[in-house]
């Protein structure tokens, strides 16, 4: 029997159409069939940490069955399809070819994917029609919890907890009652692992909505793969511009499934310029910059420092360093020969540490010190010791704002209090964004009607505006599509005082053009 008429023969057996679809592009024809793995790559290759590529010679595609509306429907797009779809029962030569052997276990190995109800695929793309699926809201939740980034994952288990009560008795939507589950992963402050676990919730968790948030590392892959598989996403916690251009939109060319709102730029530098300007803290204007080669350095450099520059100040940079980098000599003796009186950096928790106990050694002292992706926790802080006090960071939320969750109903002040009763740690400013991000999405899901439409929902994440326990935020008039900024206003970590059973705390120092975020003190000279 030829290949096309065992094609014809298949097709024409009664199984379920996803079921006879499958098998007729795995069995026929093996020796015809290419198996090619590629490497997550950012941008350009958004699908998954890896992307699997079947492809079958035009000739033997098989007919498509007639299909009830009630049945479920298959789509396995190349960019969408991970590596489980195959690998995980094949073992694949280092050249990428694929022997009939092993494309026969991989068969094998699929067979355990199919139910008597339809299919369950690695390969993406089924909606199911049951009842039980439509009613329940399935939610992505990504963020570091481990890591280099671990601090910002902090909150993690005290907002899930809140957030999972809020949401017991479900949502009512388009007048349906729909239960809600929010699924959390974590990134580990890894790129390929941030990407892994979105390609699981996408493709086996069956989410609805993706939440991610904290750094580009995690944030930026997440997001990619969500545009590529048309999964609703939102994000926070990265420099806009990071988020943005760093993984390859234009103005023109912008999203359609992938939203996102924070600082950026423009906040950061009417923010720096203003403490380092009306602070009260003279200085000779020369900052020097220690900005990383990685998305948020990439993005500053280009977009901060000329802004620096057309405002006075001399930038001092000795270029682009290395993450992990473990001796920052040629940097600290640039900044002493230039006498650069303030100092600018976005580094890892880590690498920043050791550069600051390097410069302190090496006798670099600058008057004012802004860093930004560390220096905003309190972890991060006490970690330095006697060296973190002085340091200044821009603050998107802290107790002071005097905003209310559109959720619990609590102030800053009350969900900063309740953090700490529920923890025994001190409050840090990504409760108060990633409470936002739930606040943004259940407007969104809300909006709709029909949450489960992926079209219908990423429209109203751009068409949201409301008031967060972070601050305003409107998608419909941000800096580009896609994005709404939110308030930031300058902070300063000082040793704790009057009986607090912490070791540092933040006073906000400036509060720029946020004249209702109240002030608590004047910006002090480093010692």
């Amino acid at each position: 029997m030829d290949p096309e008429e065992r094609v014809r023969r298949v097709s024409a057996t009664p199984l379920s159409s996803g079921f006879a679809m499958c098998i007729i592009v795995v069995i026929i024809r093996v020796p015809d069939i290419g198996l090619a793995a590629r490497p997550y790559r950012g941008a350009k290759e958004p699908a998954t940490a890896f992307c699997c590529r079947l492809r079958l010679p035009q000739r033997l595609q098989p007919p498509v069955p007639a299909v009830p509306d009630s049945s479920p429907t298959l789509s396995c797009a190349p960019s969408t399809c991970p590596e489980a779809c195959m690998s995980a029962s094949m073992n694949t030569p280092a050249n990428g070819s694929l022997s009939r052997r092993s494309v026969l276990r991989g068969t094998a190995g699929a067979a355990g994917l199919f139910t008597a109800g339809g299919l369950l695929t690695a390969c993406g793309g089924i909606k199911e029609s049951s009842a039980q699926t439509d009613a329940v809201l399935r939610i992505g939740y990504v963020s570091p919890s481990t890591g280099p980034a671990a601090g910002f994952g902090e909150p993690n288990a005290f907002l899930m907890k809140k957030l999972r009560a809020t949401f017991k008795d479900g949502l009512k939507i388009g007048g349906k009652k729909y239960s809600v589950e929010i699924i959390d992963r974590d990134s580990q402050s890894n790129p390929q692992t941030a990407a892994q676990v979105a390609a699981d919730l996408i493709n086996s968790e069956k989410i609805d909505l993706m939440l991610v948030t904290s750094t580009p590392e995690t944030v930026n892959p997440v997001a990619d793969a969500c545009e590529a598989a048309k999964i609703p996403c939102l994000s926070t916690a990265v420099p806009w511009e990071a988020w943005y251009f760093g993984r390859g939109a234009t103005p023109e060319k912008p999203f359609t499934y992938t939203y996102h709102f924070f600082i950026g730029v423009a906040e950061l530098h009417a923010a720096y310029t203003s403490l380092w300007t009306k602070g009260g803290v003279e200085t000779n204007r020369r900052v020097g910059v220690m900005w990383p080669n990685d998305p948020d350095g990439k993005a500053i450099r280009q977009g901060l420092g000329p802004q620096l520059t057309k405002s006075g100040f001399t930038i001092v940079d000795p270029g682009a360093y290395e993450d992990g980098t473990n001796d920052y000599s040629a940097q600290i003796a640039a900044f002493k020969k230039a006498d650069a009186e303030i100092f600018n950096t976005f580094p890892l928790p880590p690498d920043f540490a050791t550069f600051w106990k390097q410069a302190r050694q090496q006798g670099y002292r600058p008057r004012i010190a802004s860093i930004a992706k560390t220096g905003l926790l309190p972890s991060q802080i006490e970690a330095l010791g006697p060296l973190g006090y002085g340091l200044s960071a821009g603050f998107w939320w802290s107790p002071e704002f005097p905003f209310t969750s559109t959720l619990t109903d609590q102030t800053a002040r009350q969900l900063a209090d309740d953090y700490e009763k529920s923890t025994g740690k001190q409050w840090n400013q990504v409760i108060g964004s990633n409470m936002a991000l739930f606040e943004v999405a259940v407007h969104a899901l809300k909006a709709t009607s029909d949450p489960k439409d992926r079209g219908e929902l990423a429209a109203a994440l751009g068409k949201a505006k409301l008031t967060t326990v972070a601050g305003p935020l409107d998608f419909t008039s941000g800096p580009v599509k896609n994005v709404s900024t939110e308030p930031l206003v300058m902070g300063q970590w000082r040793k704790a005082t009057g009986g607090s059973t912490f070791a540092v705390e933040p006073v906000i120092v400036d509060n720029g053009a946020f004249g209702d975020i109240p002030r608590g003190g004047e910006l002090e000279p480093l010692r």
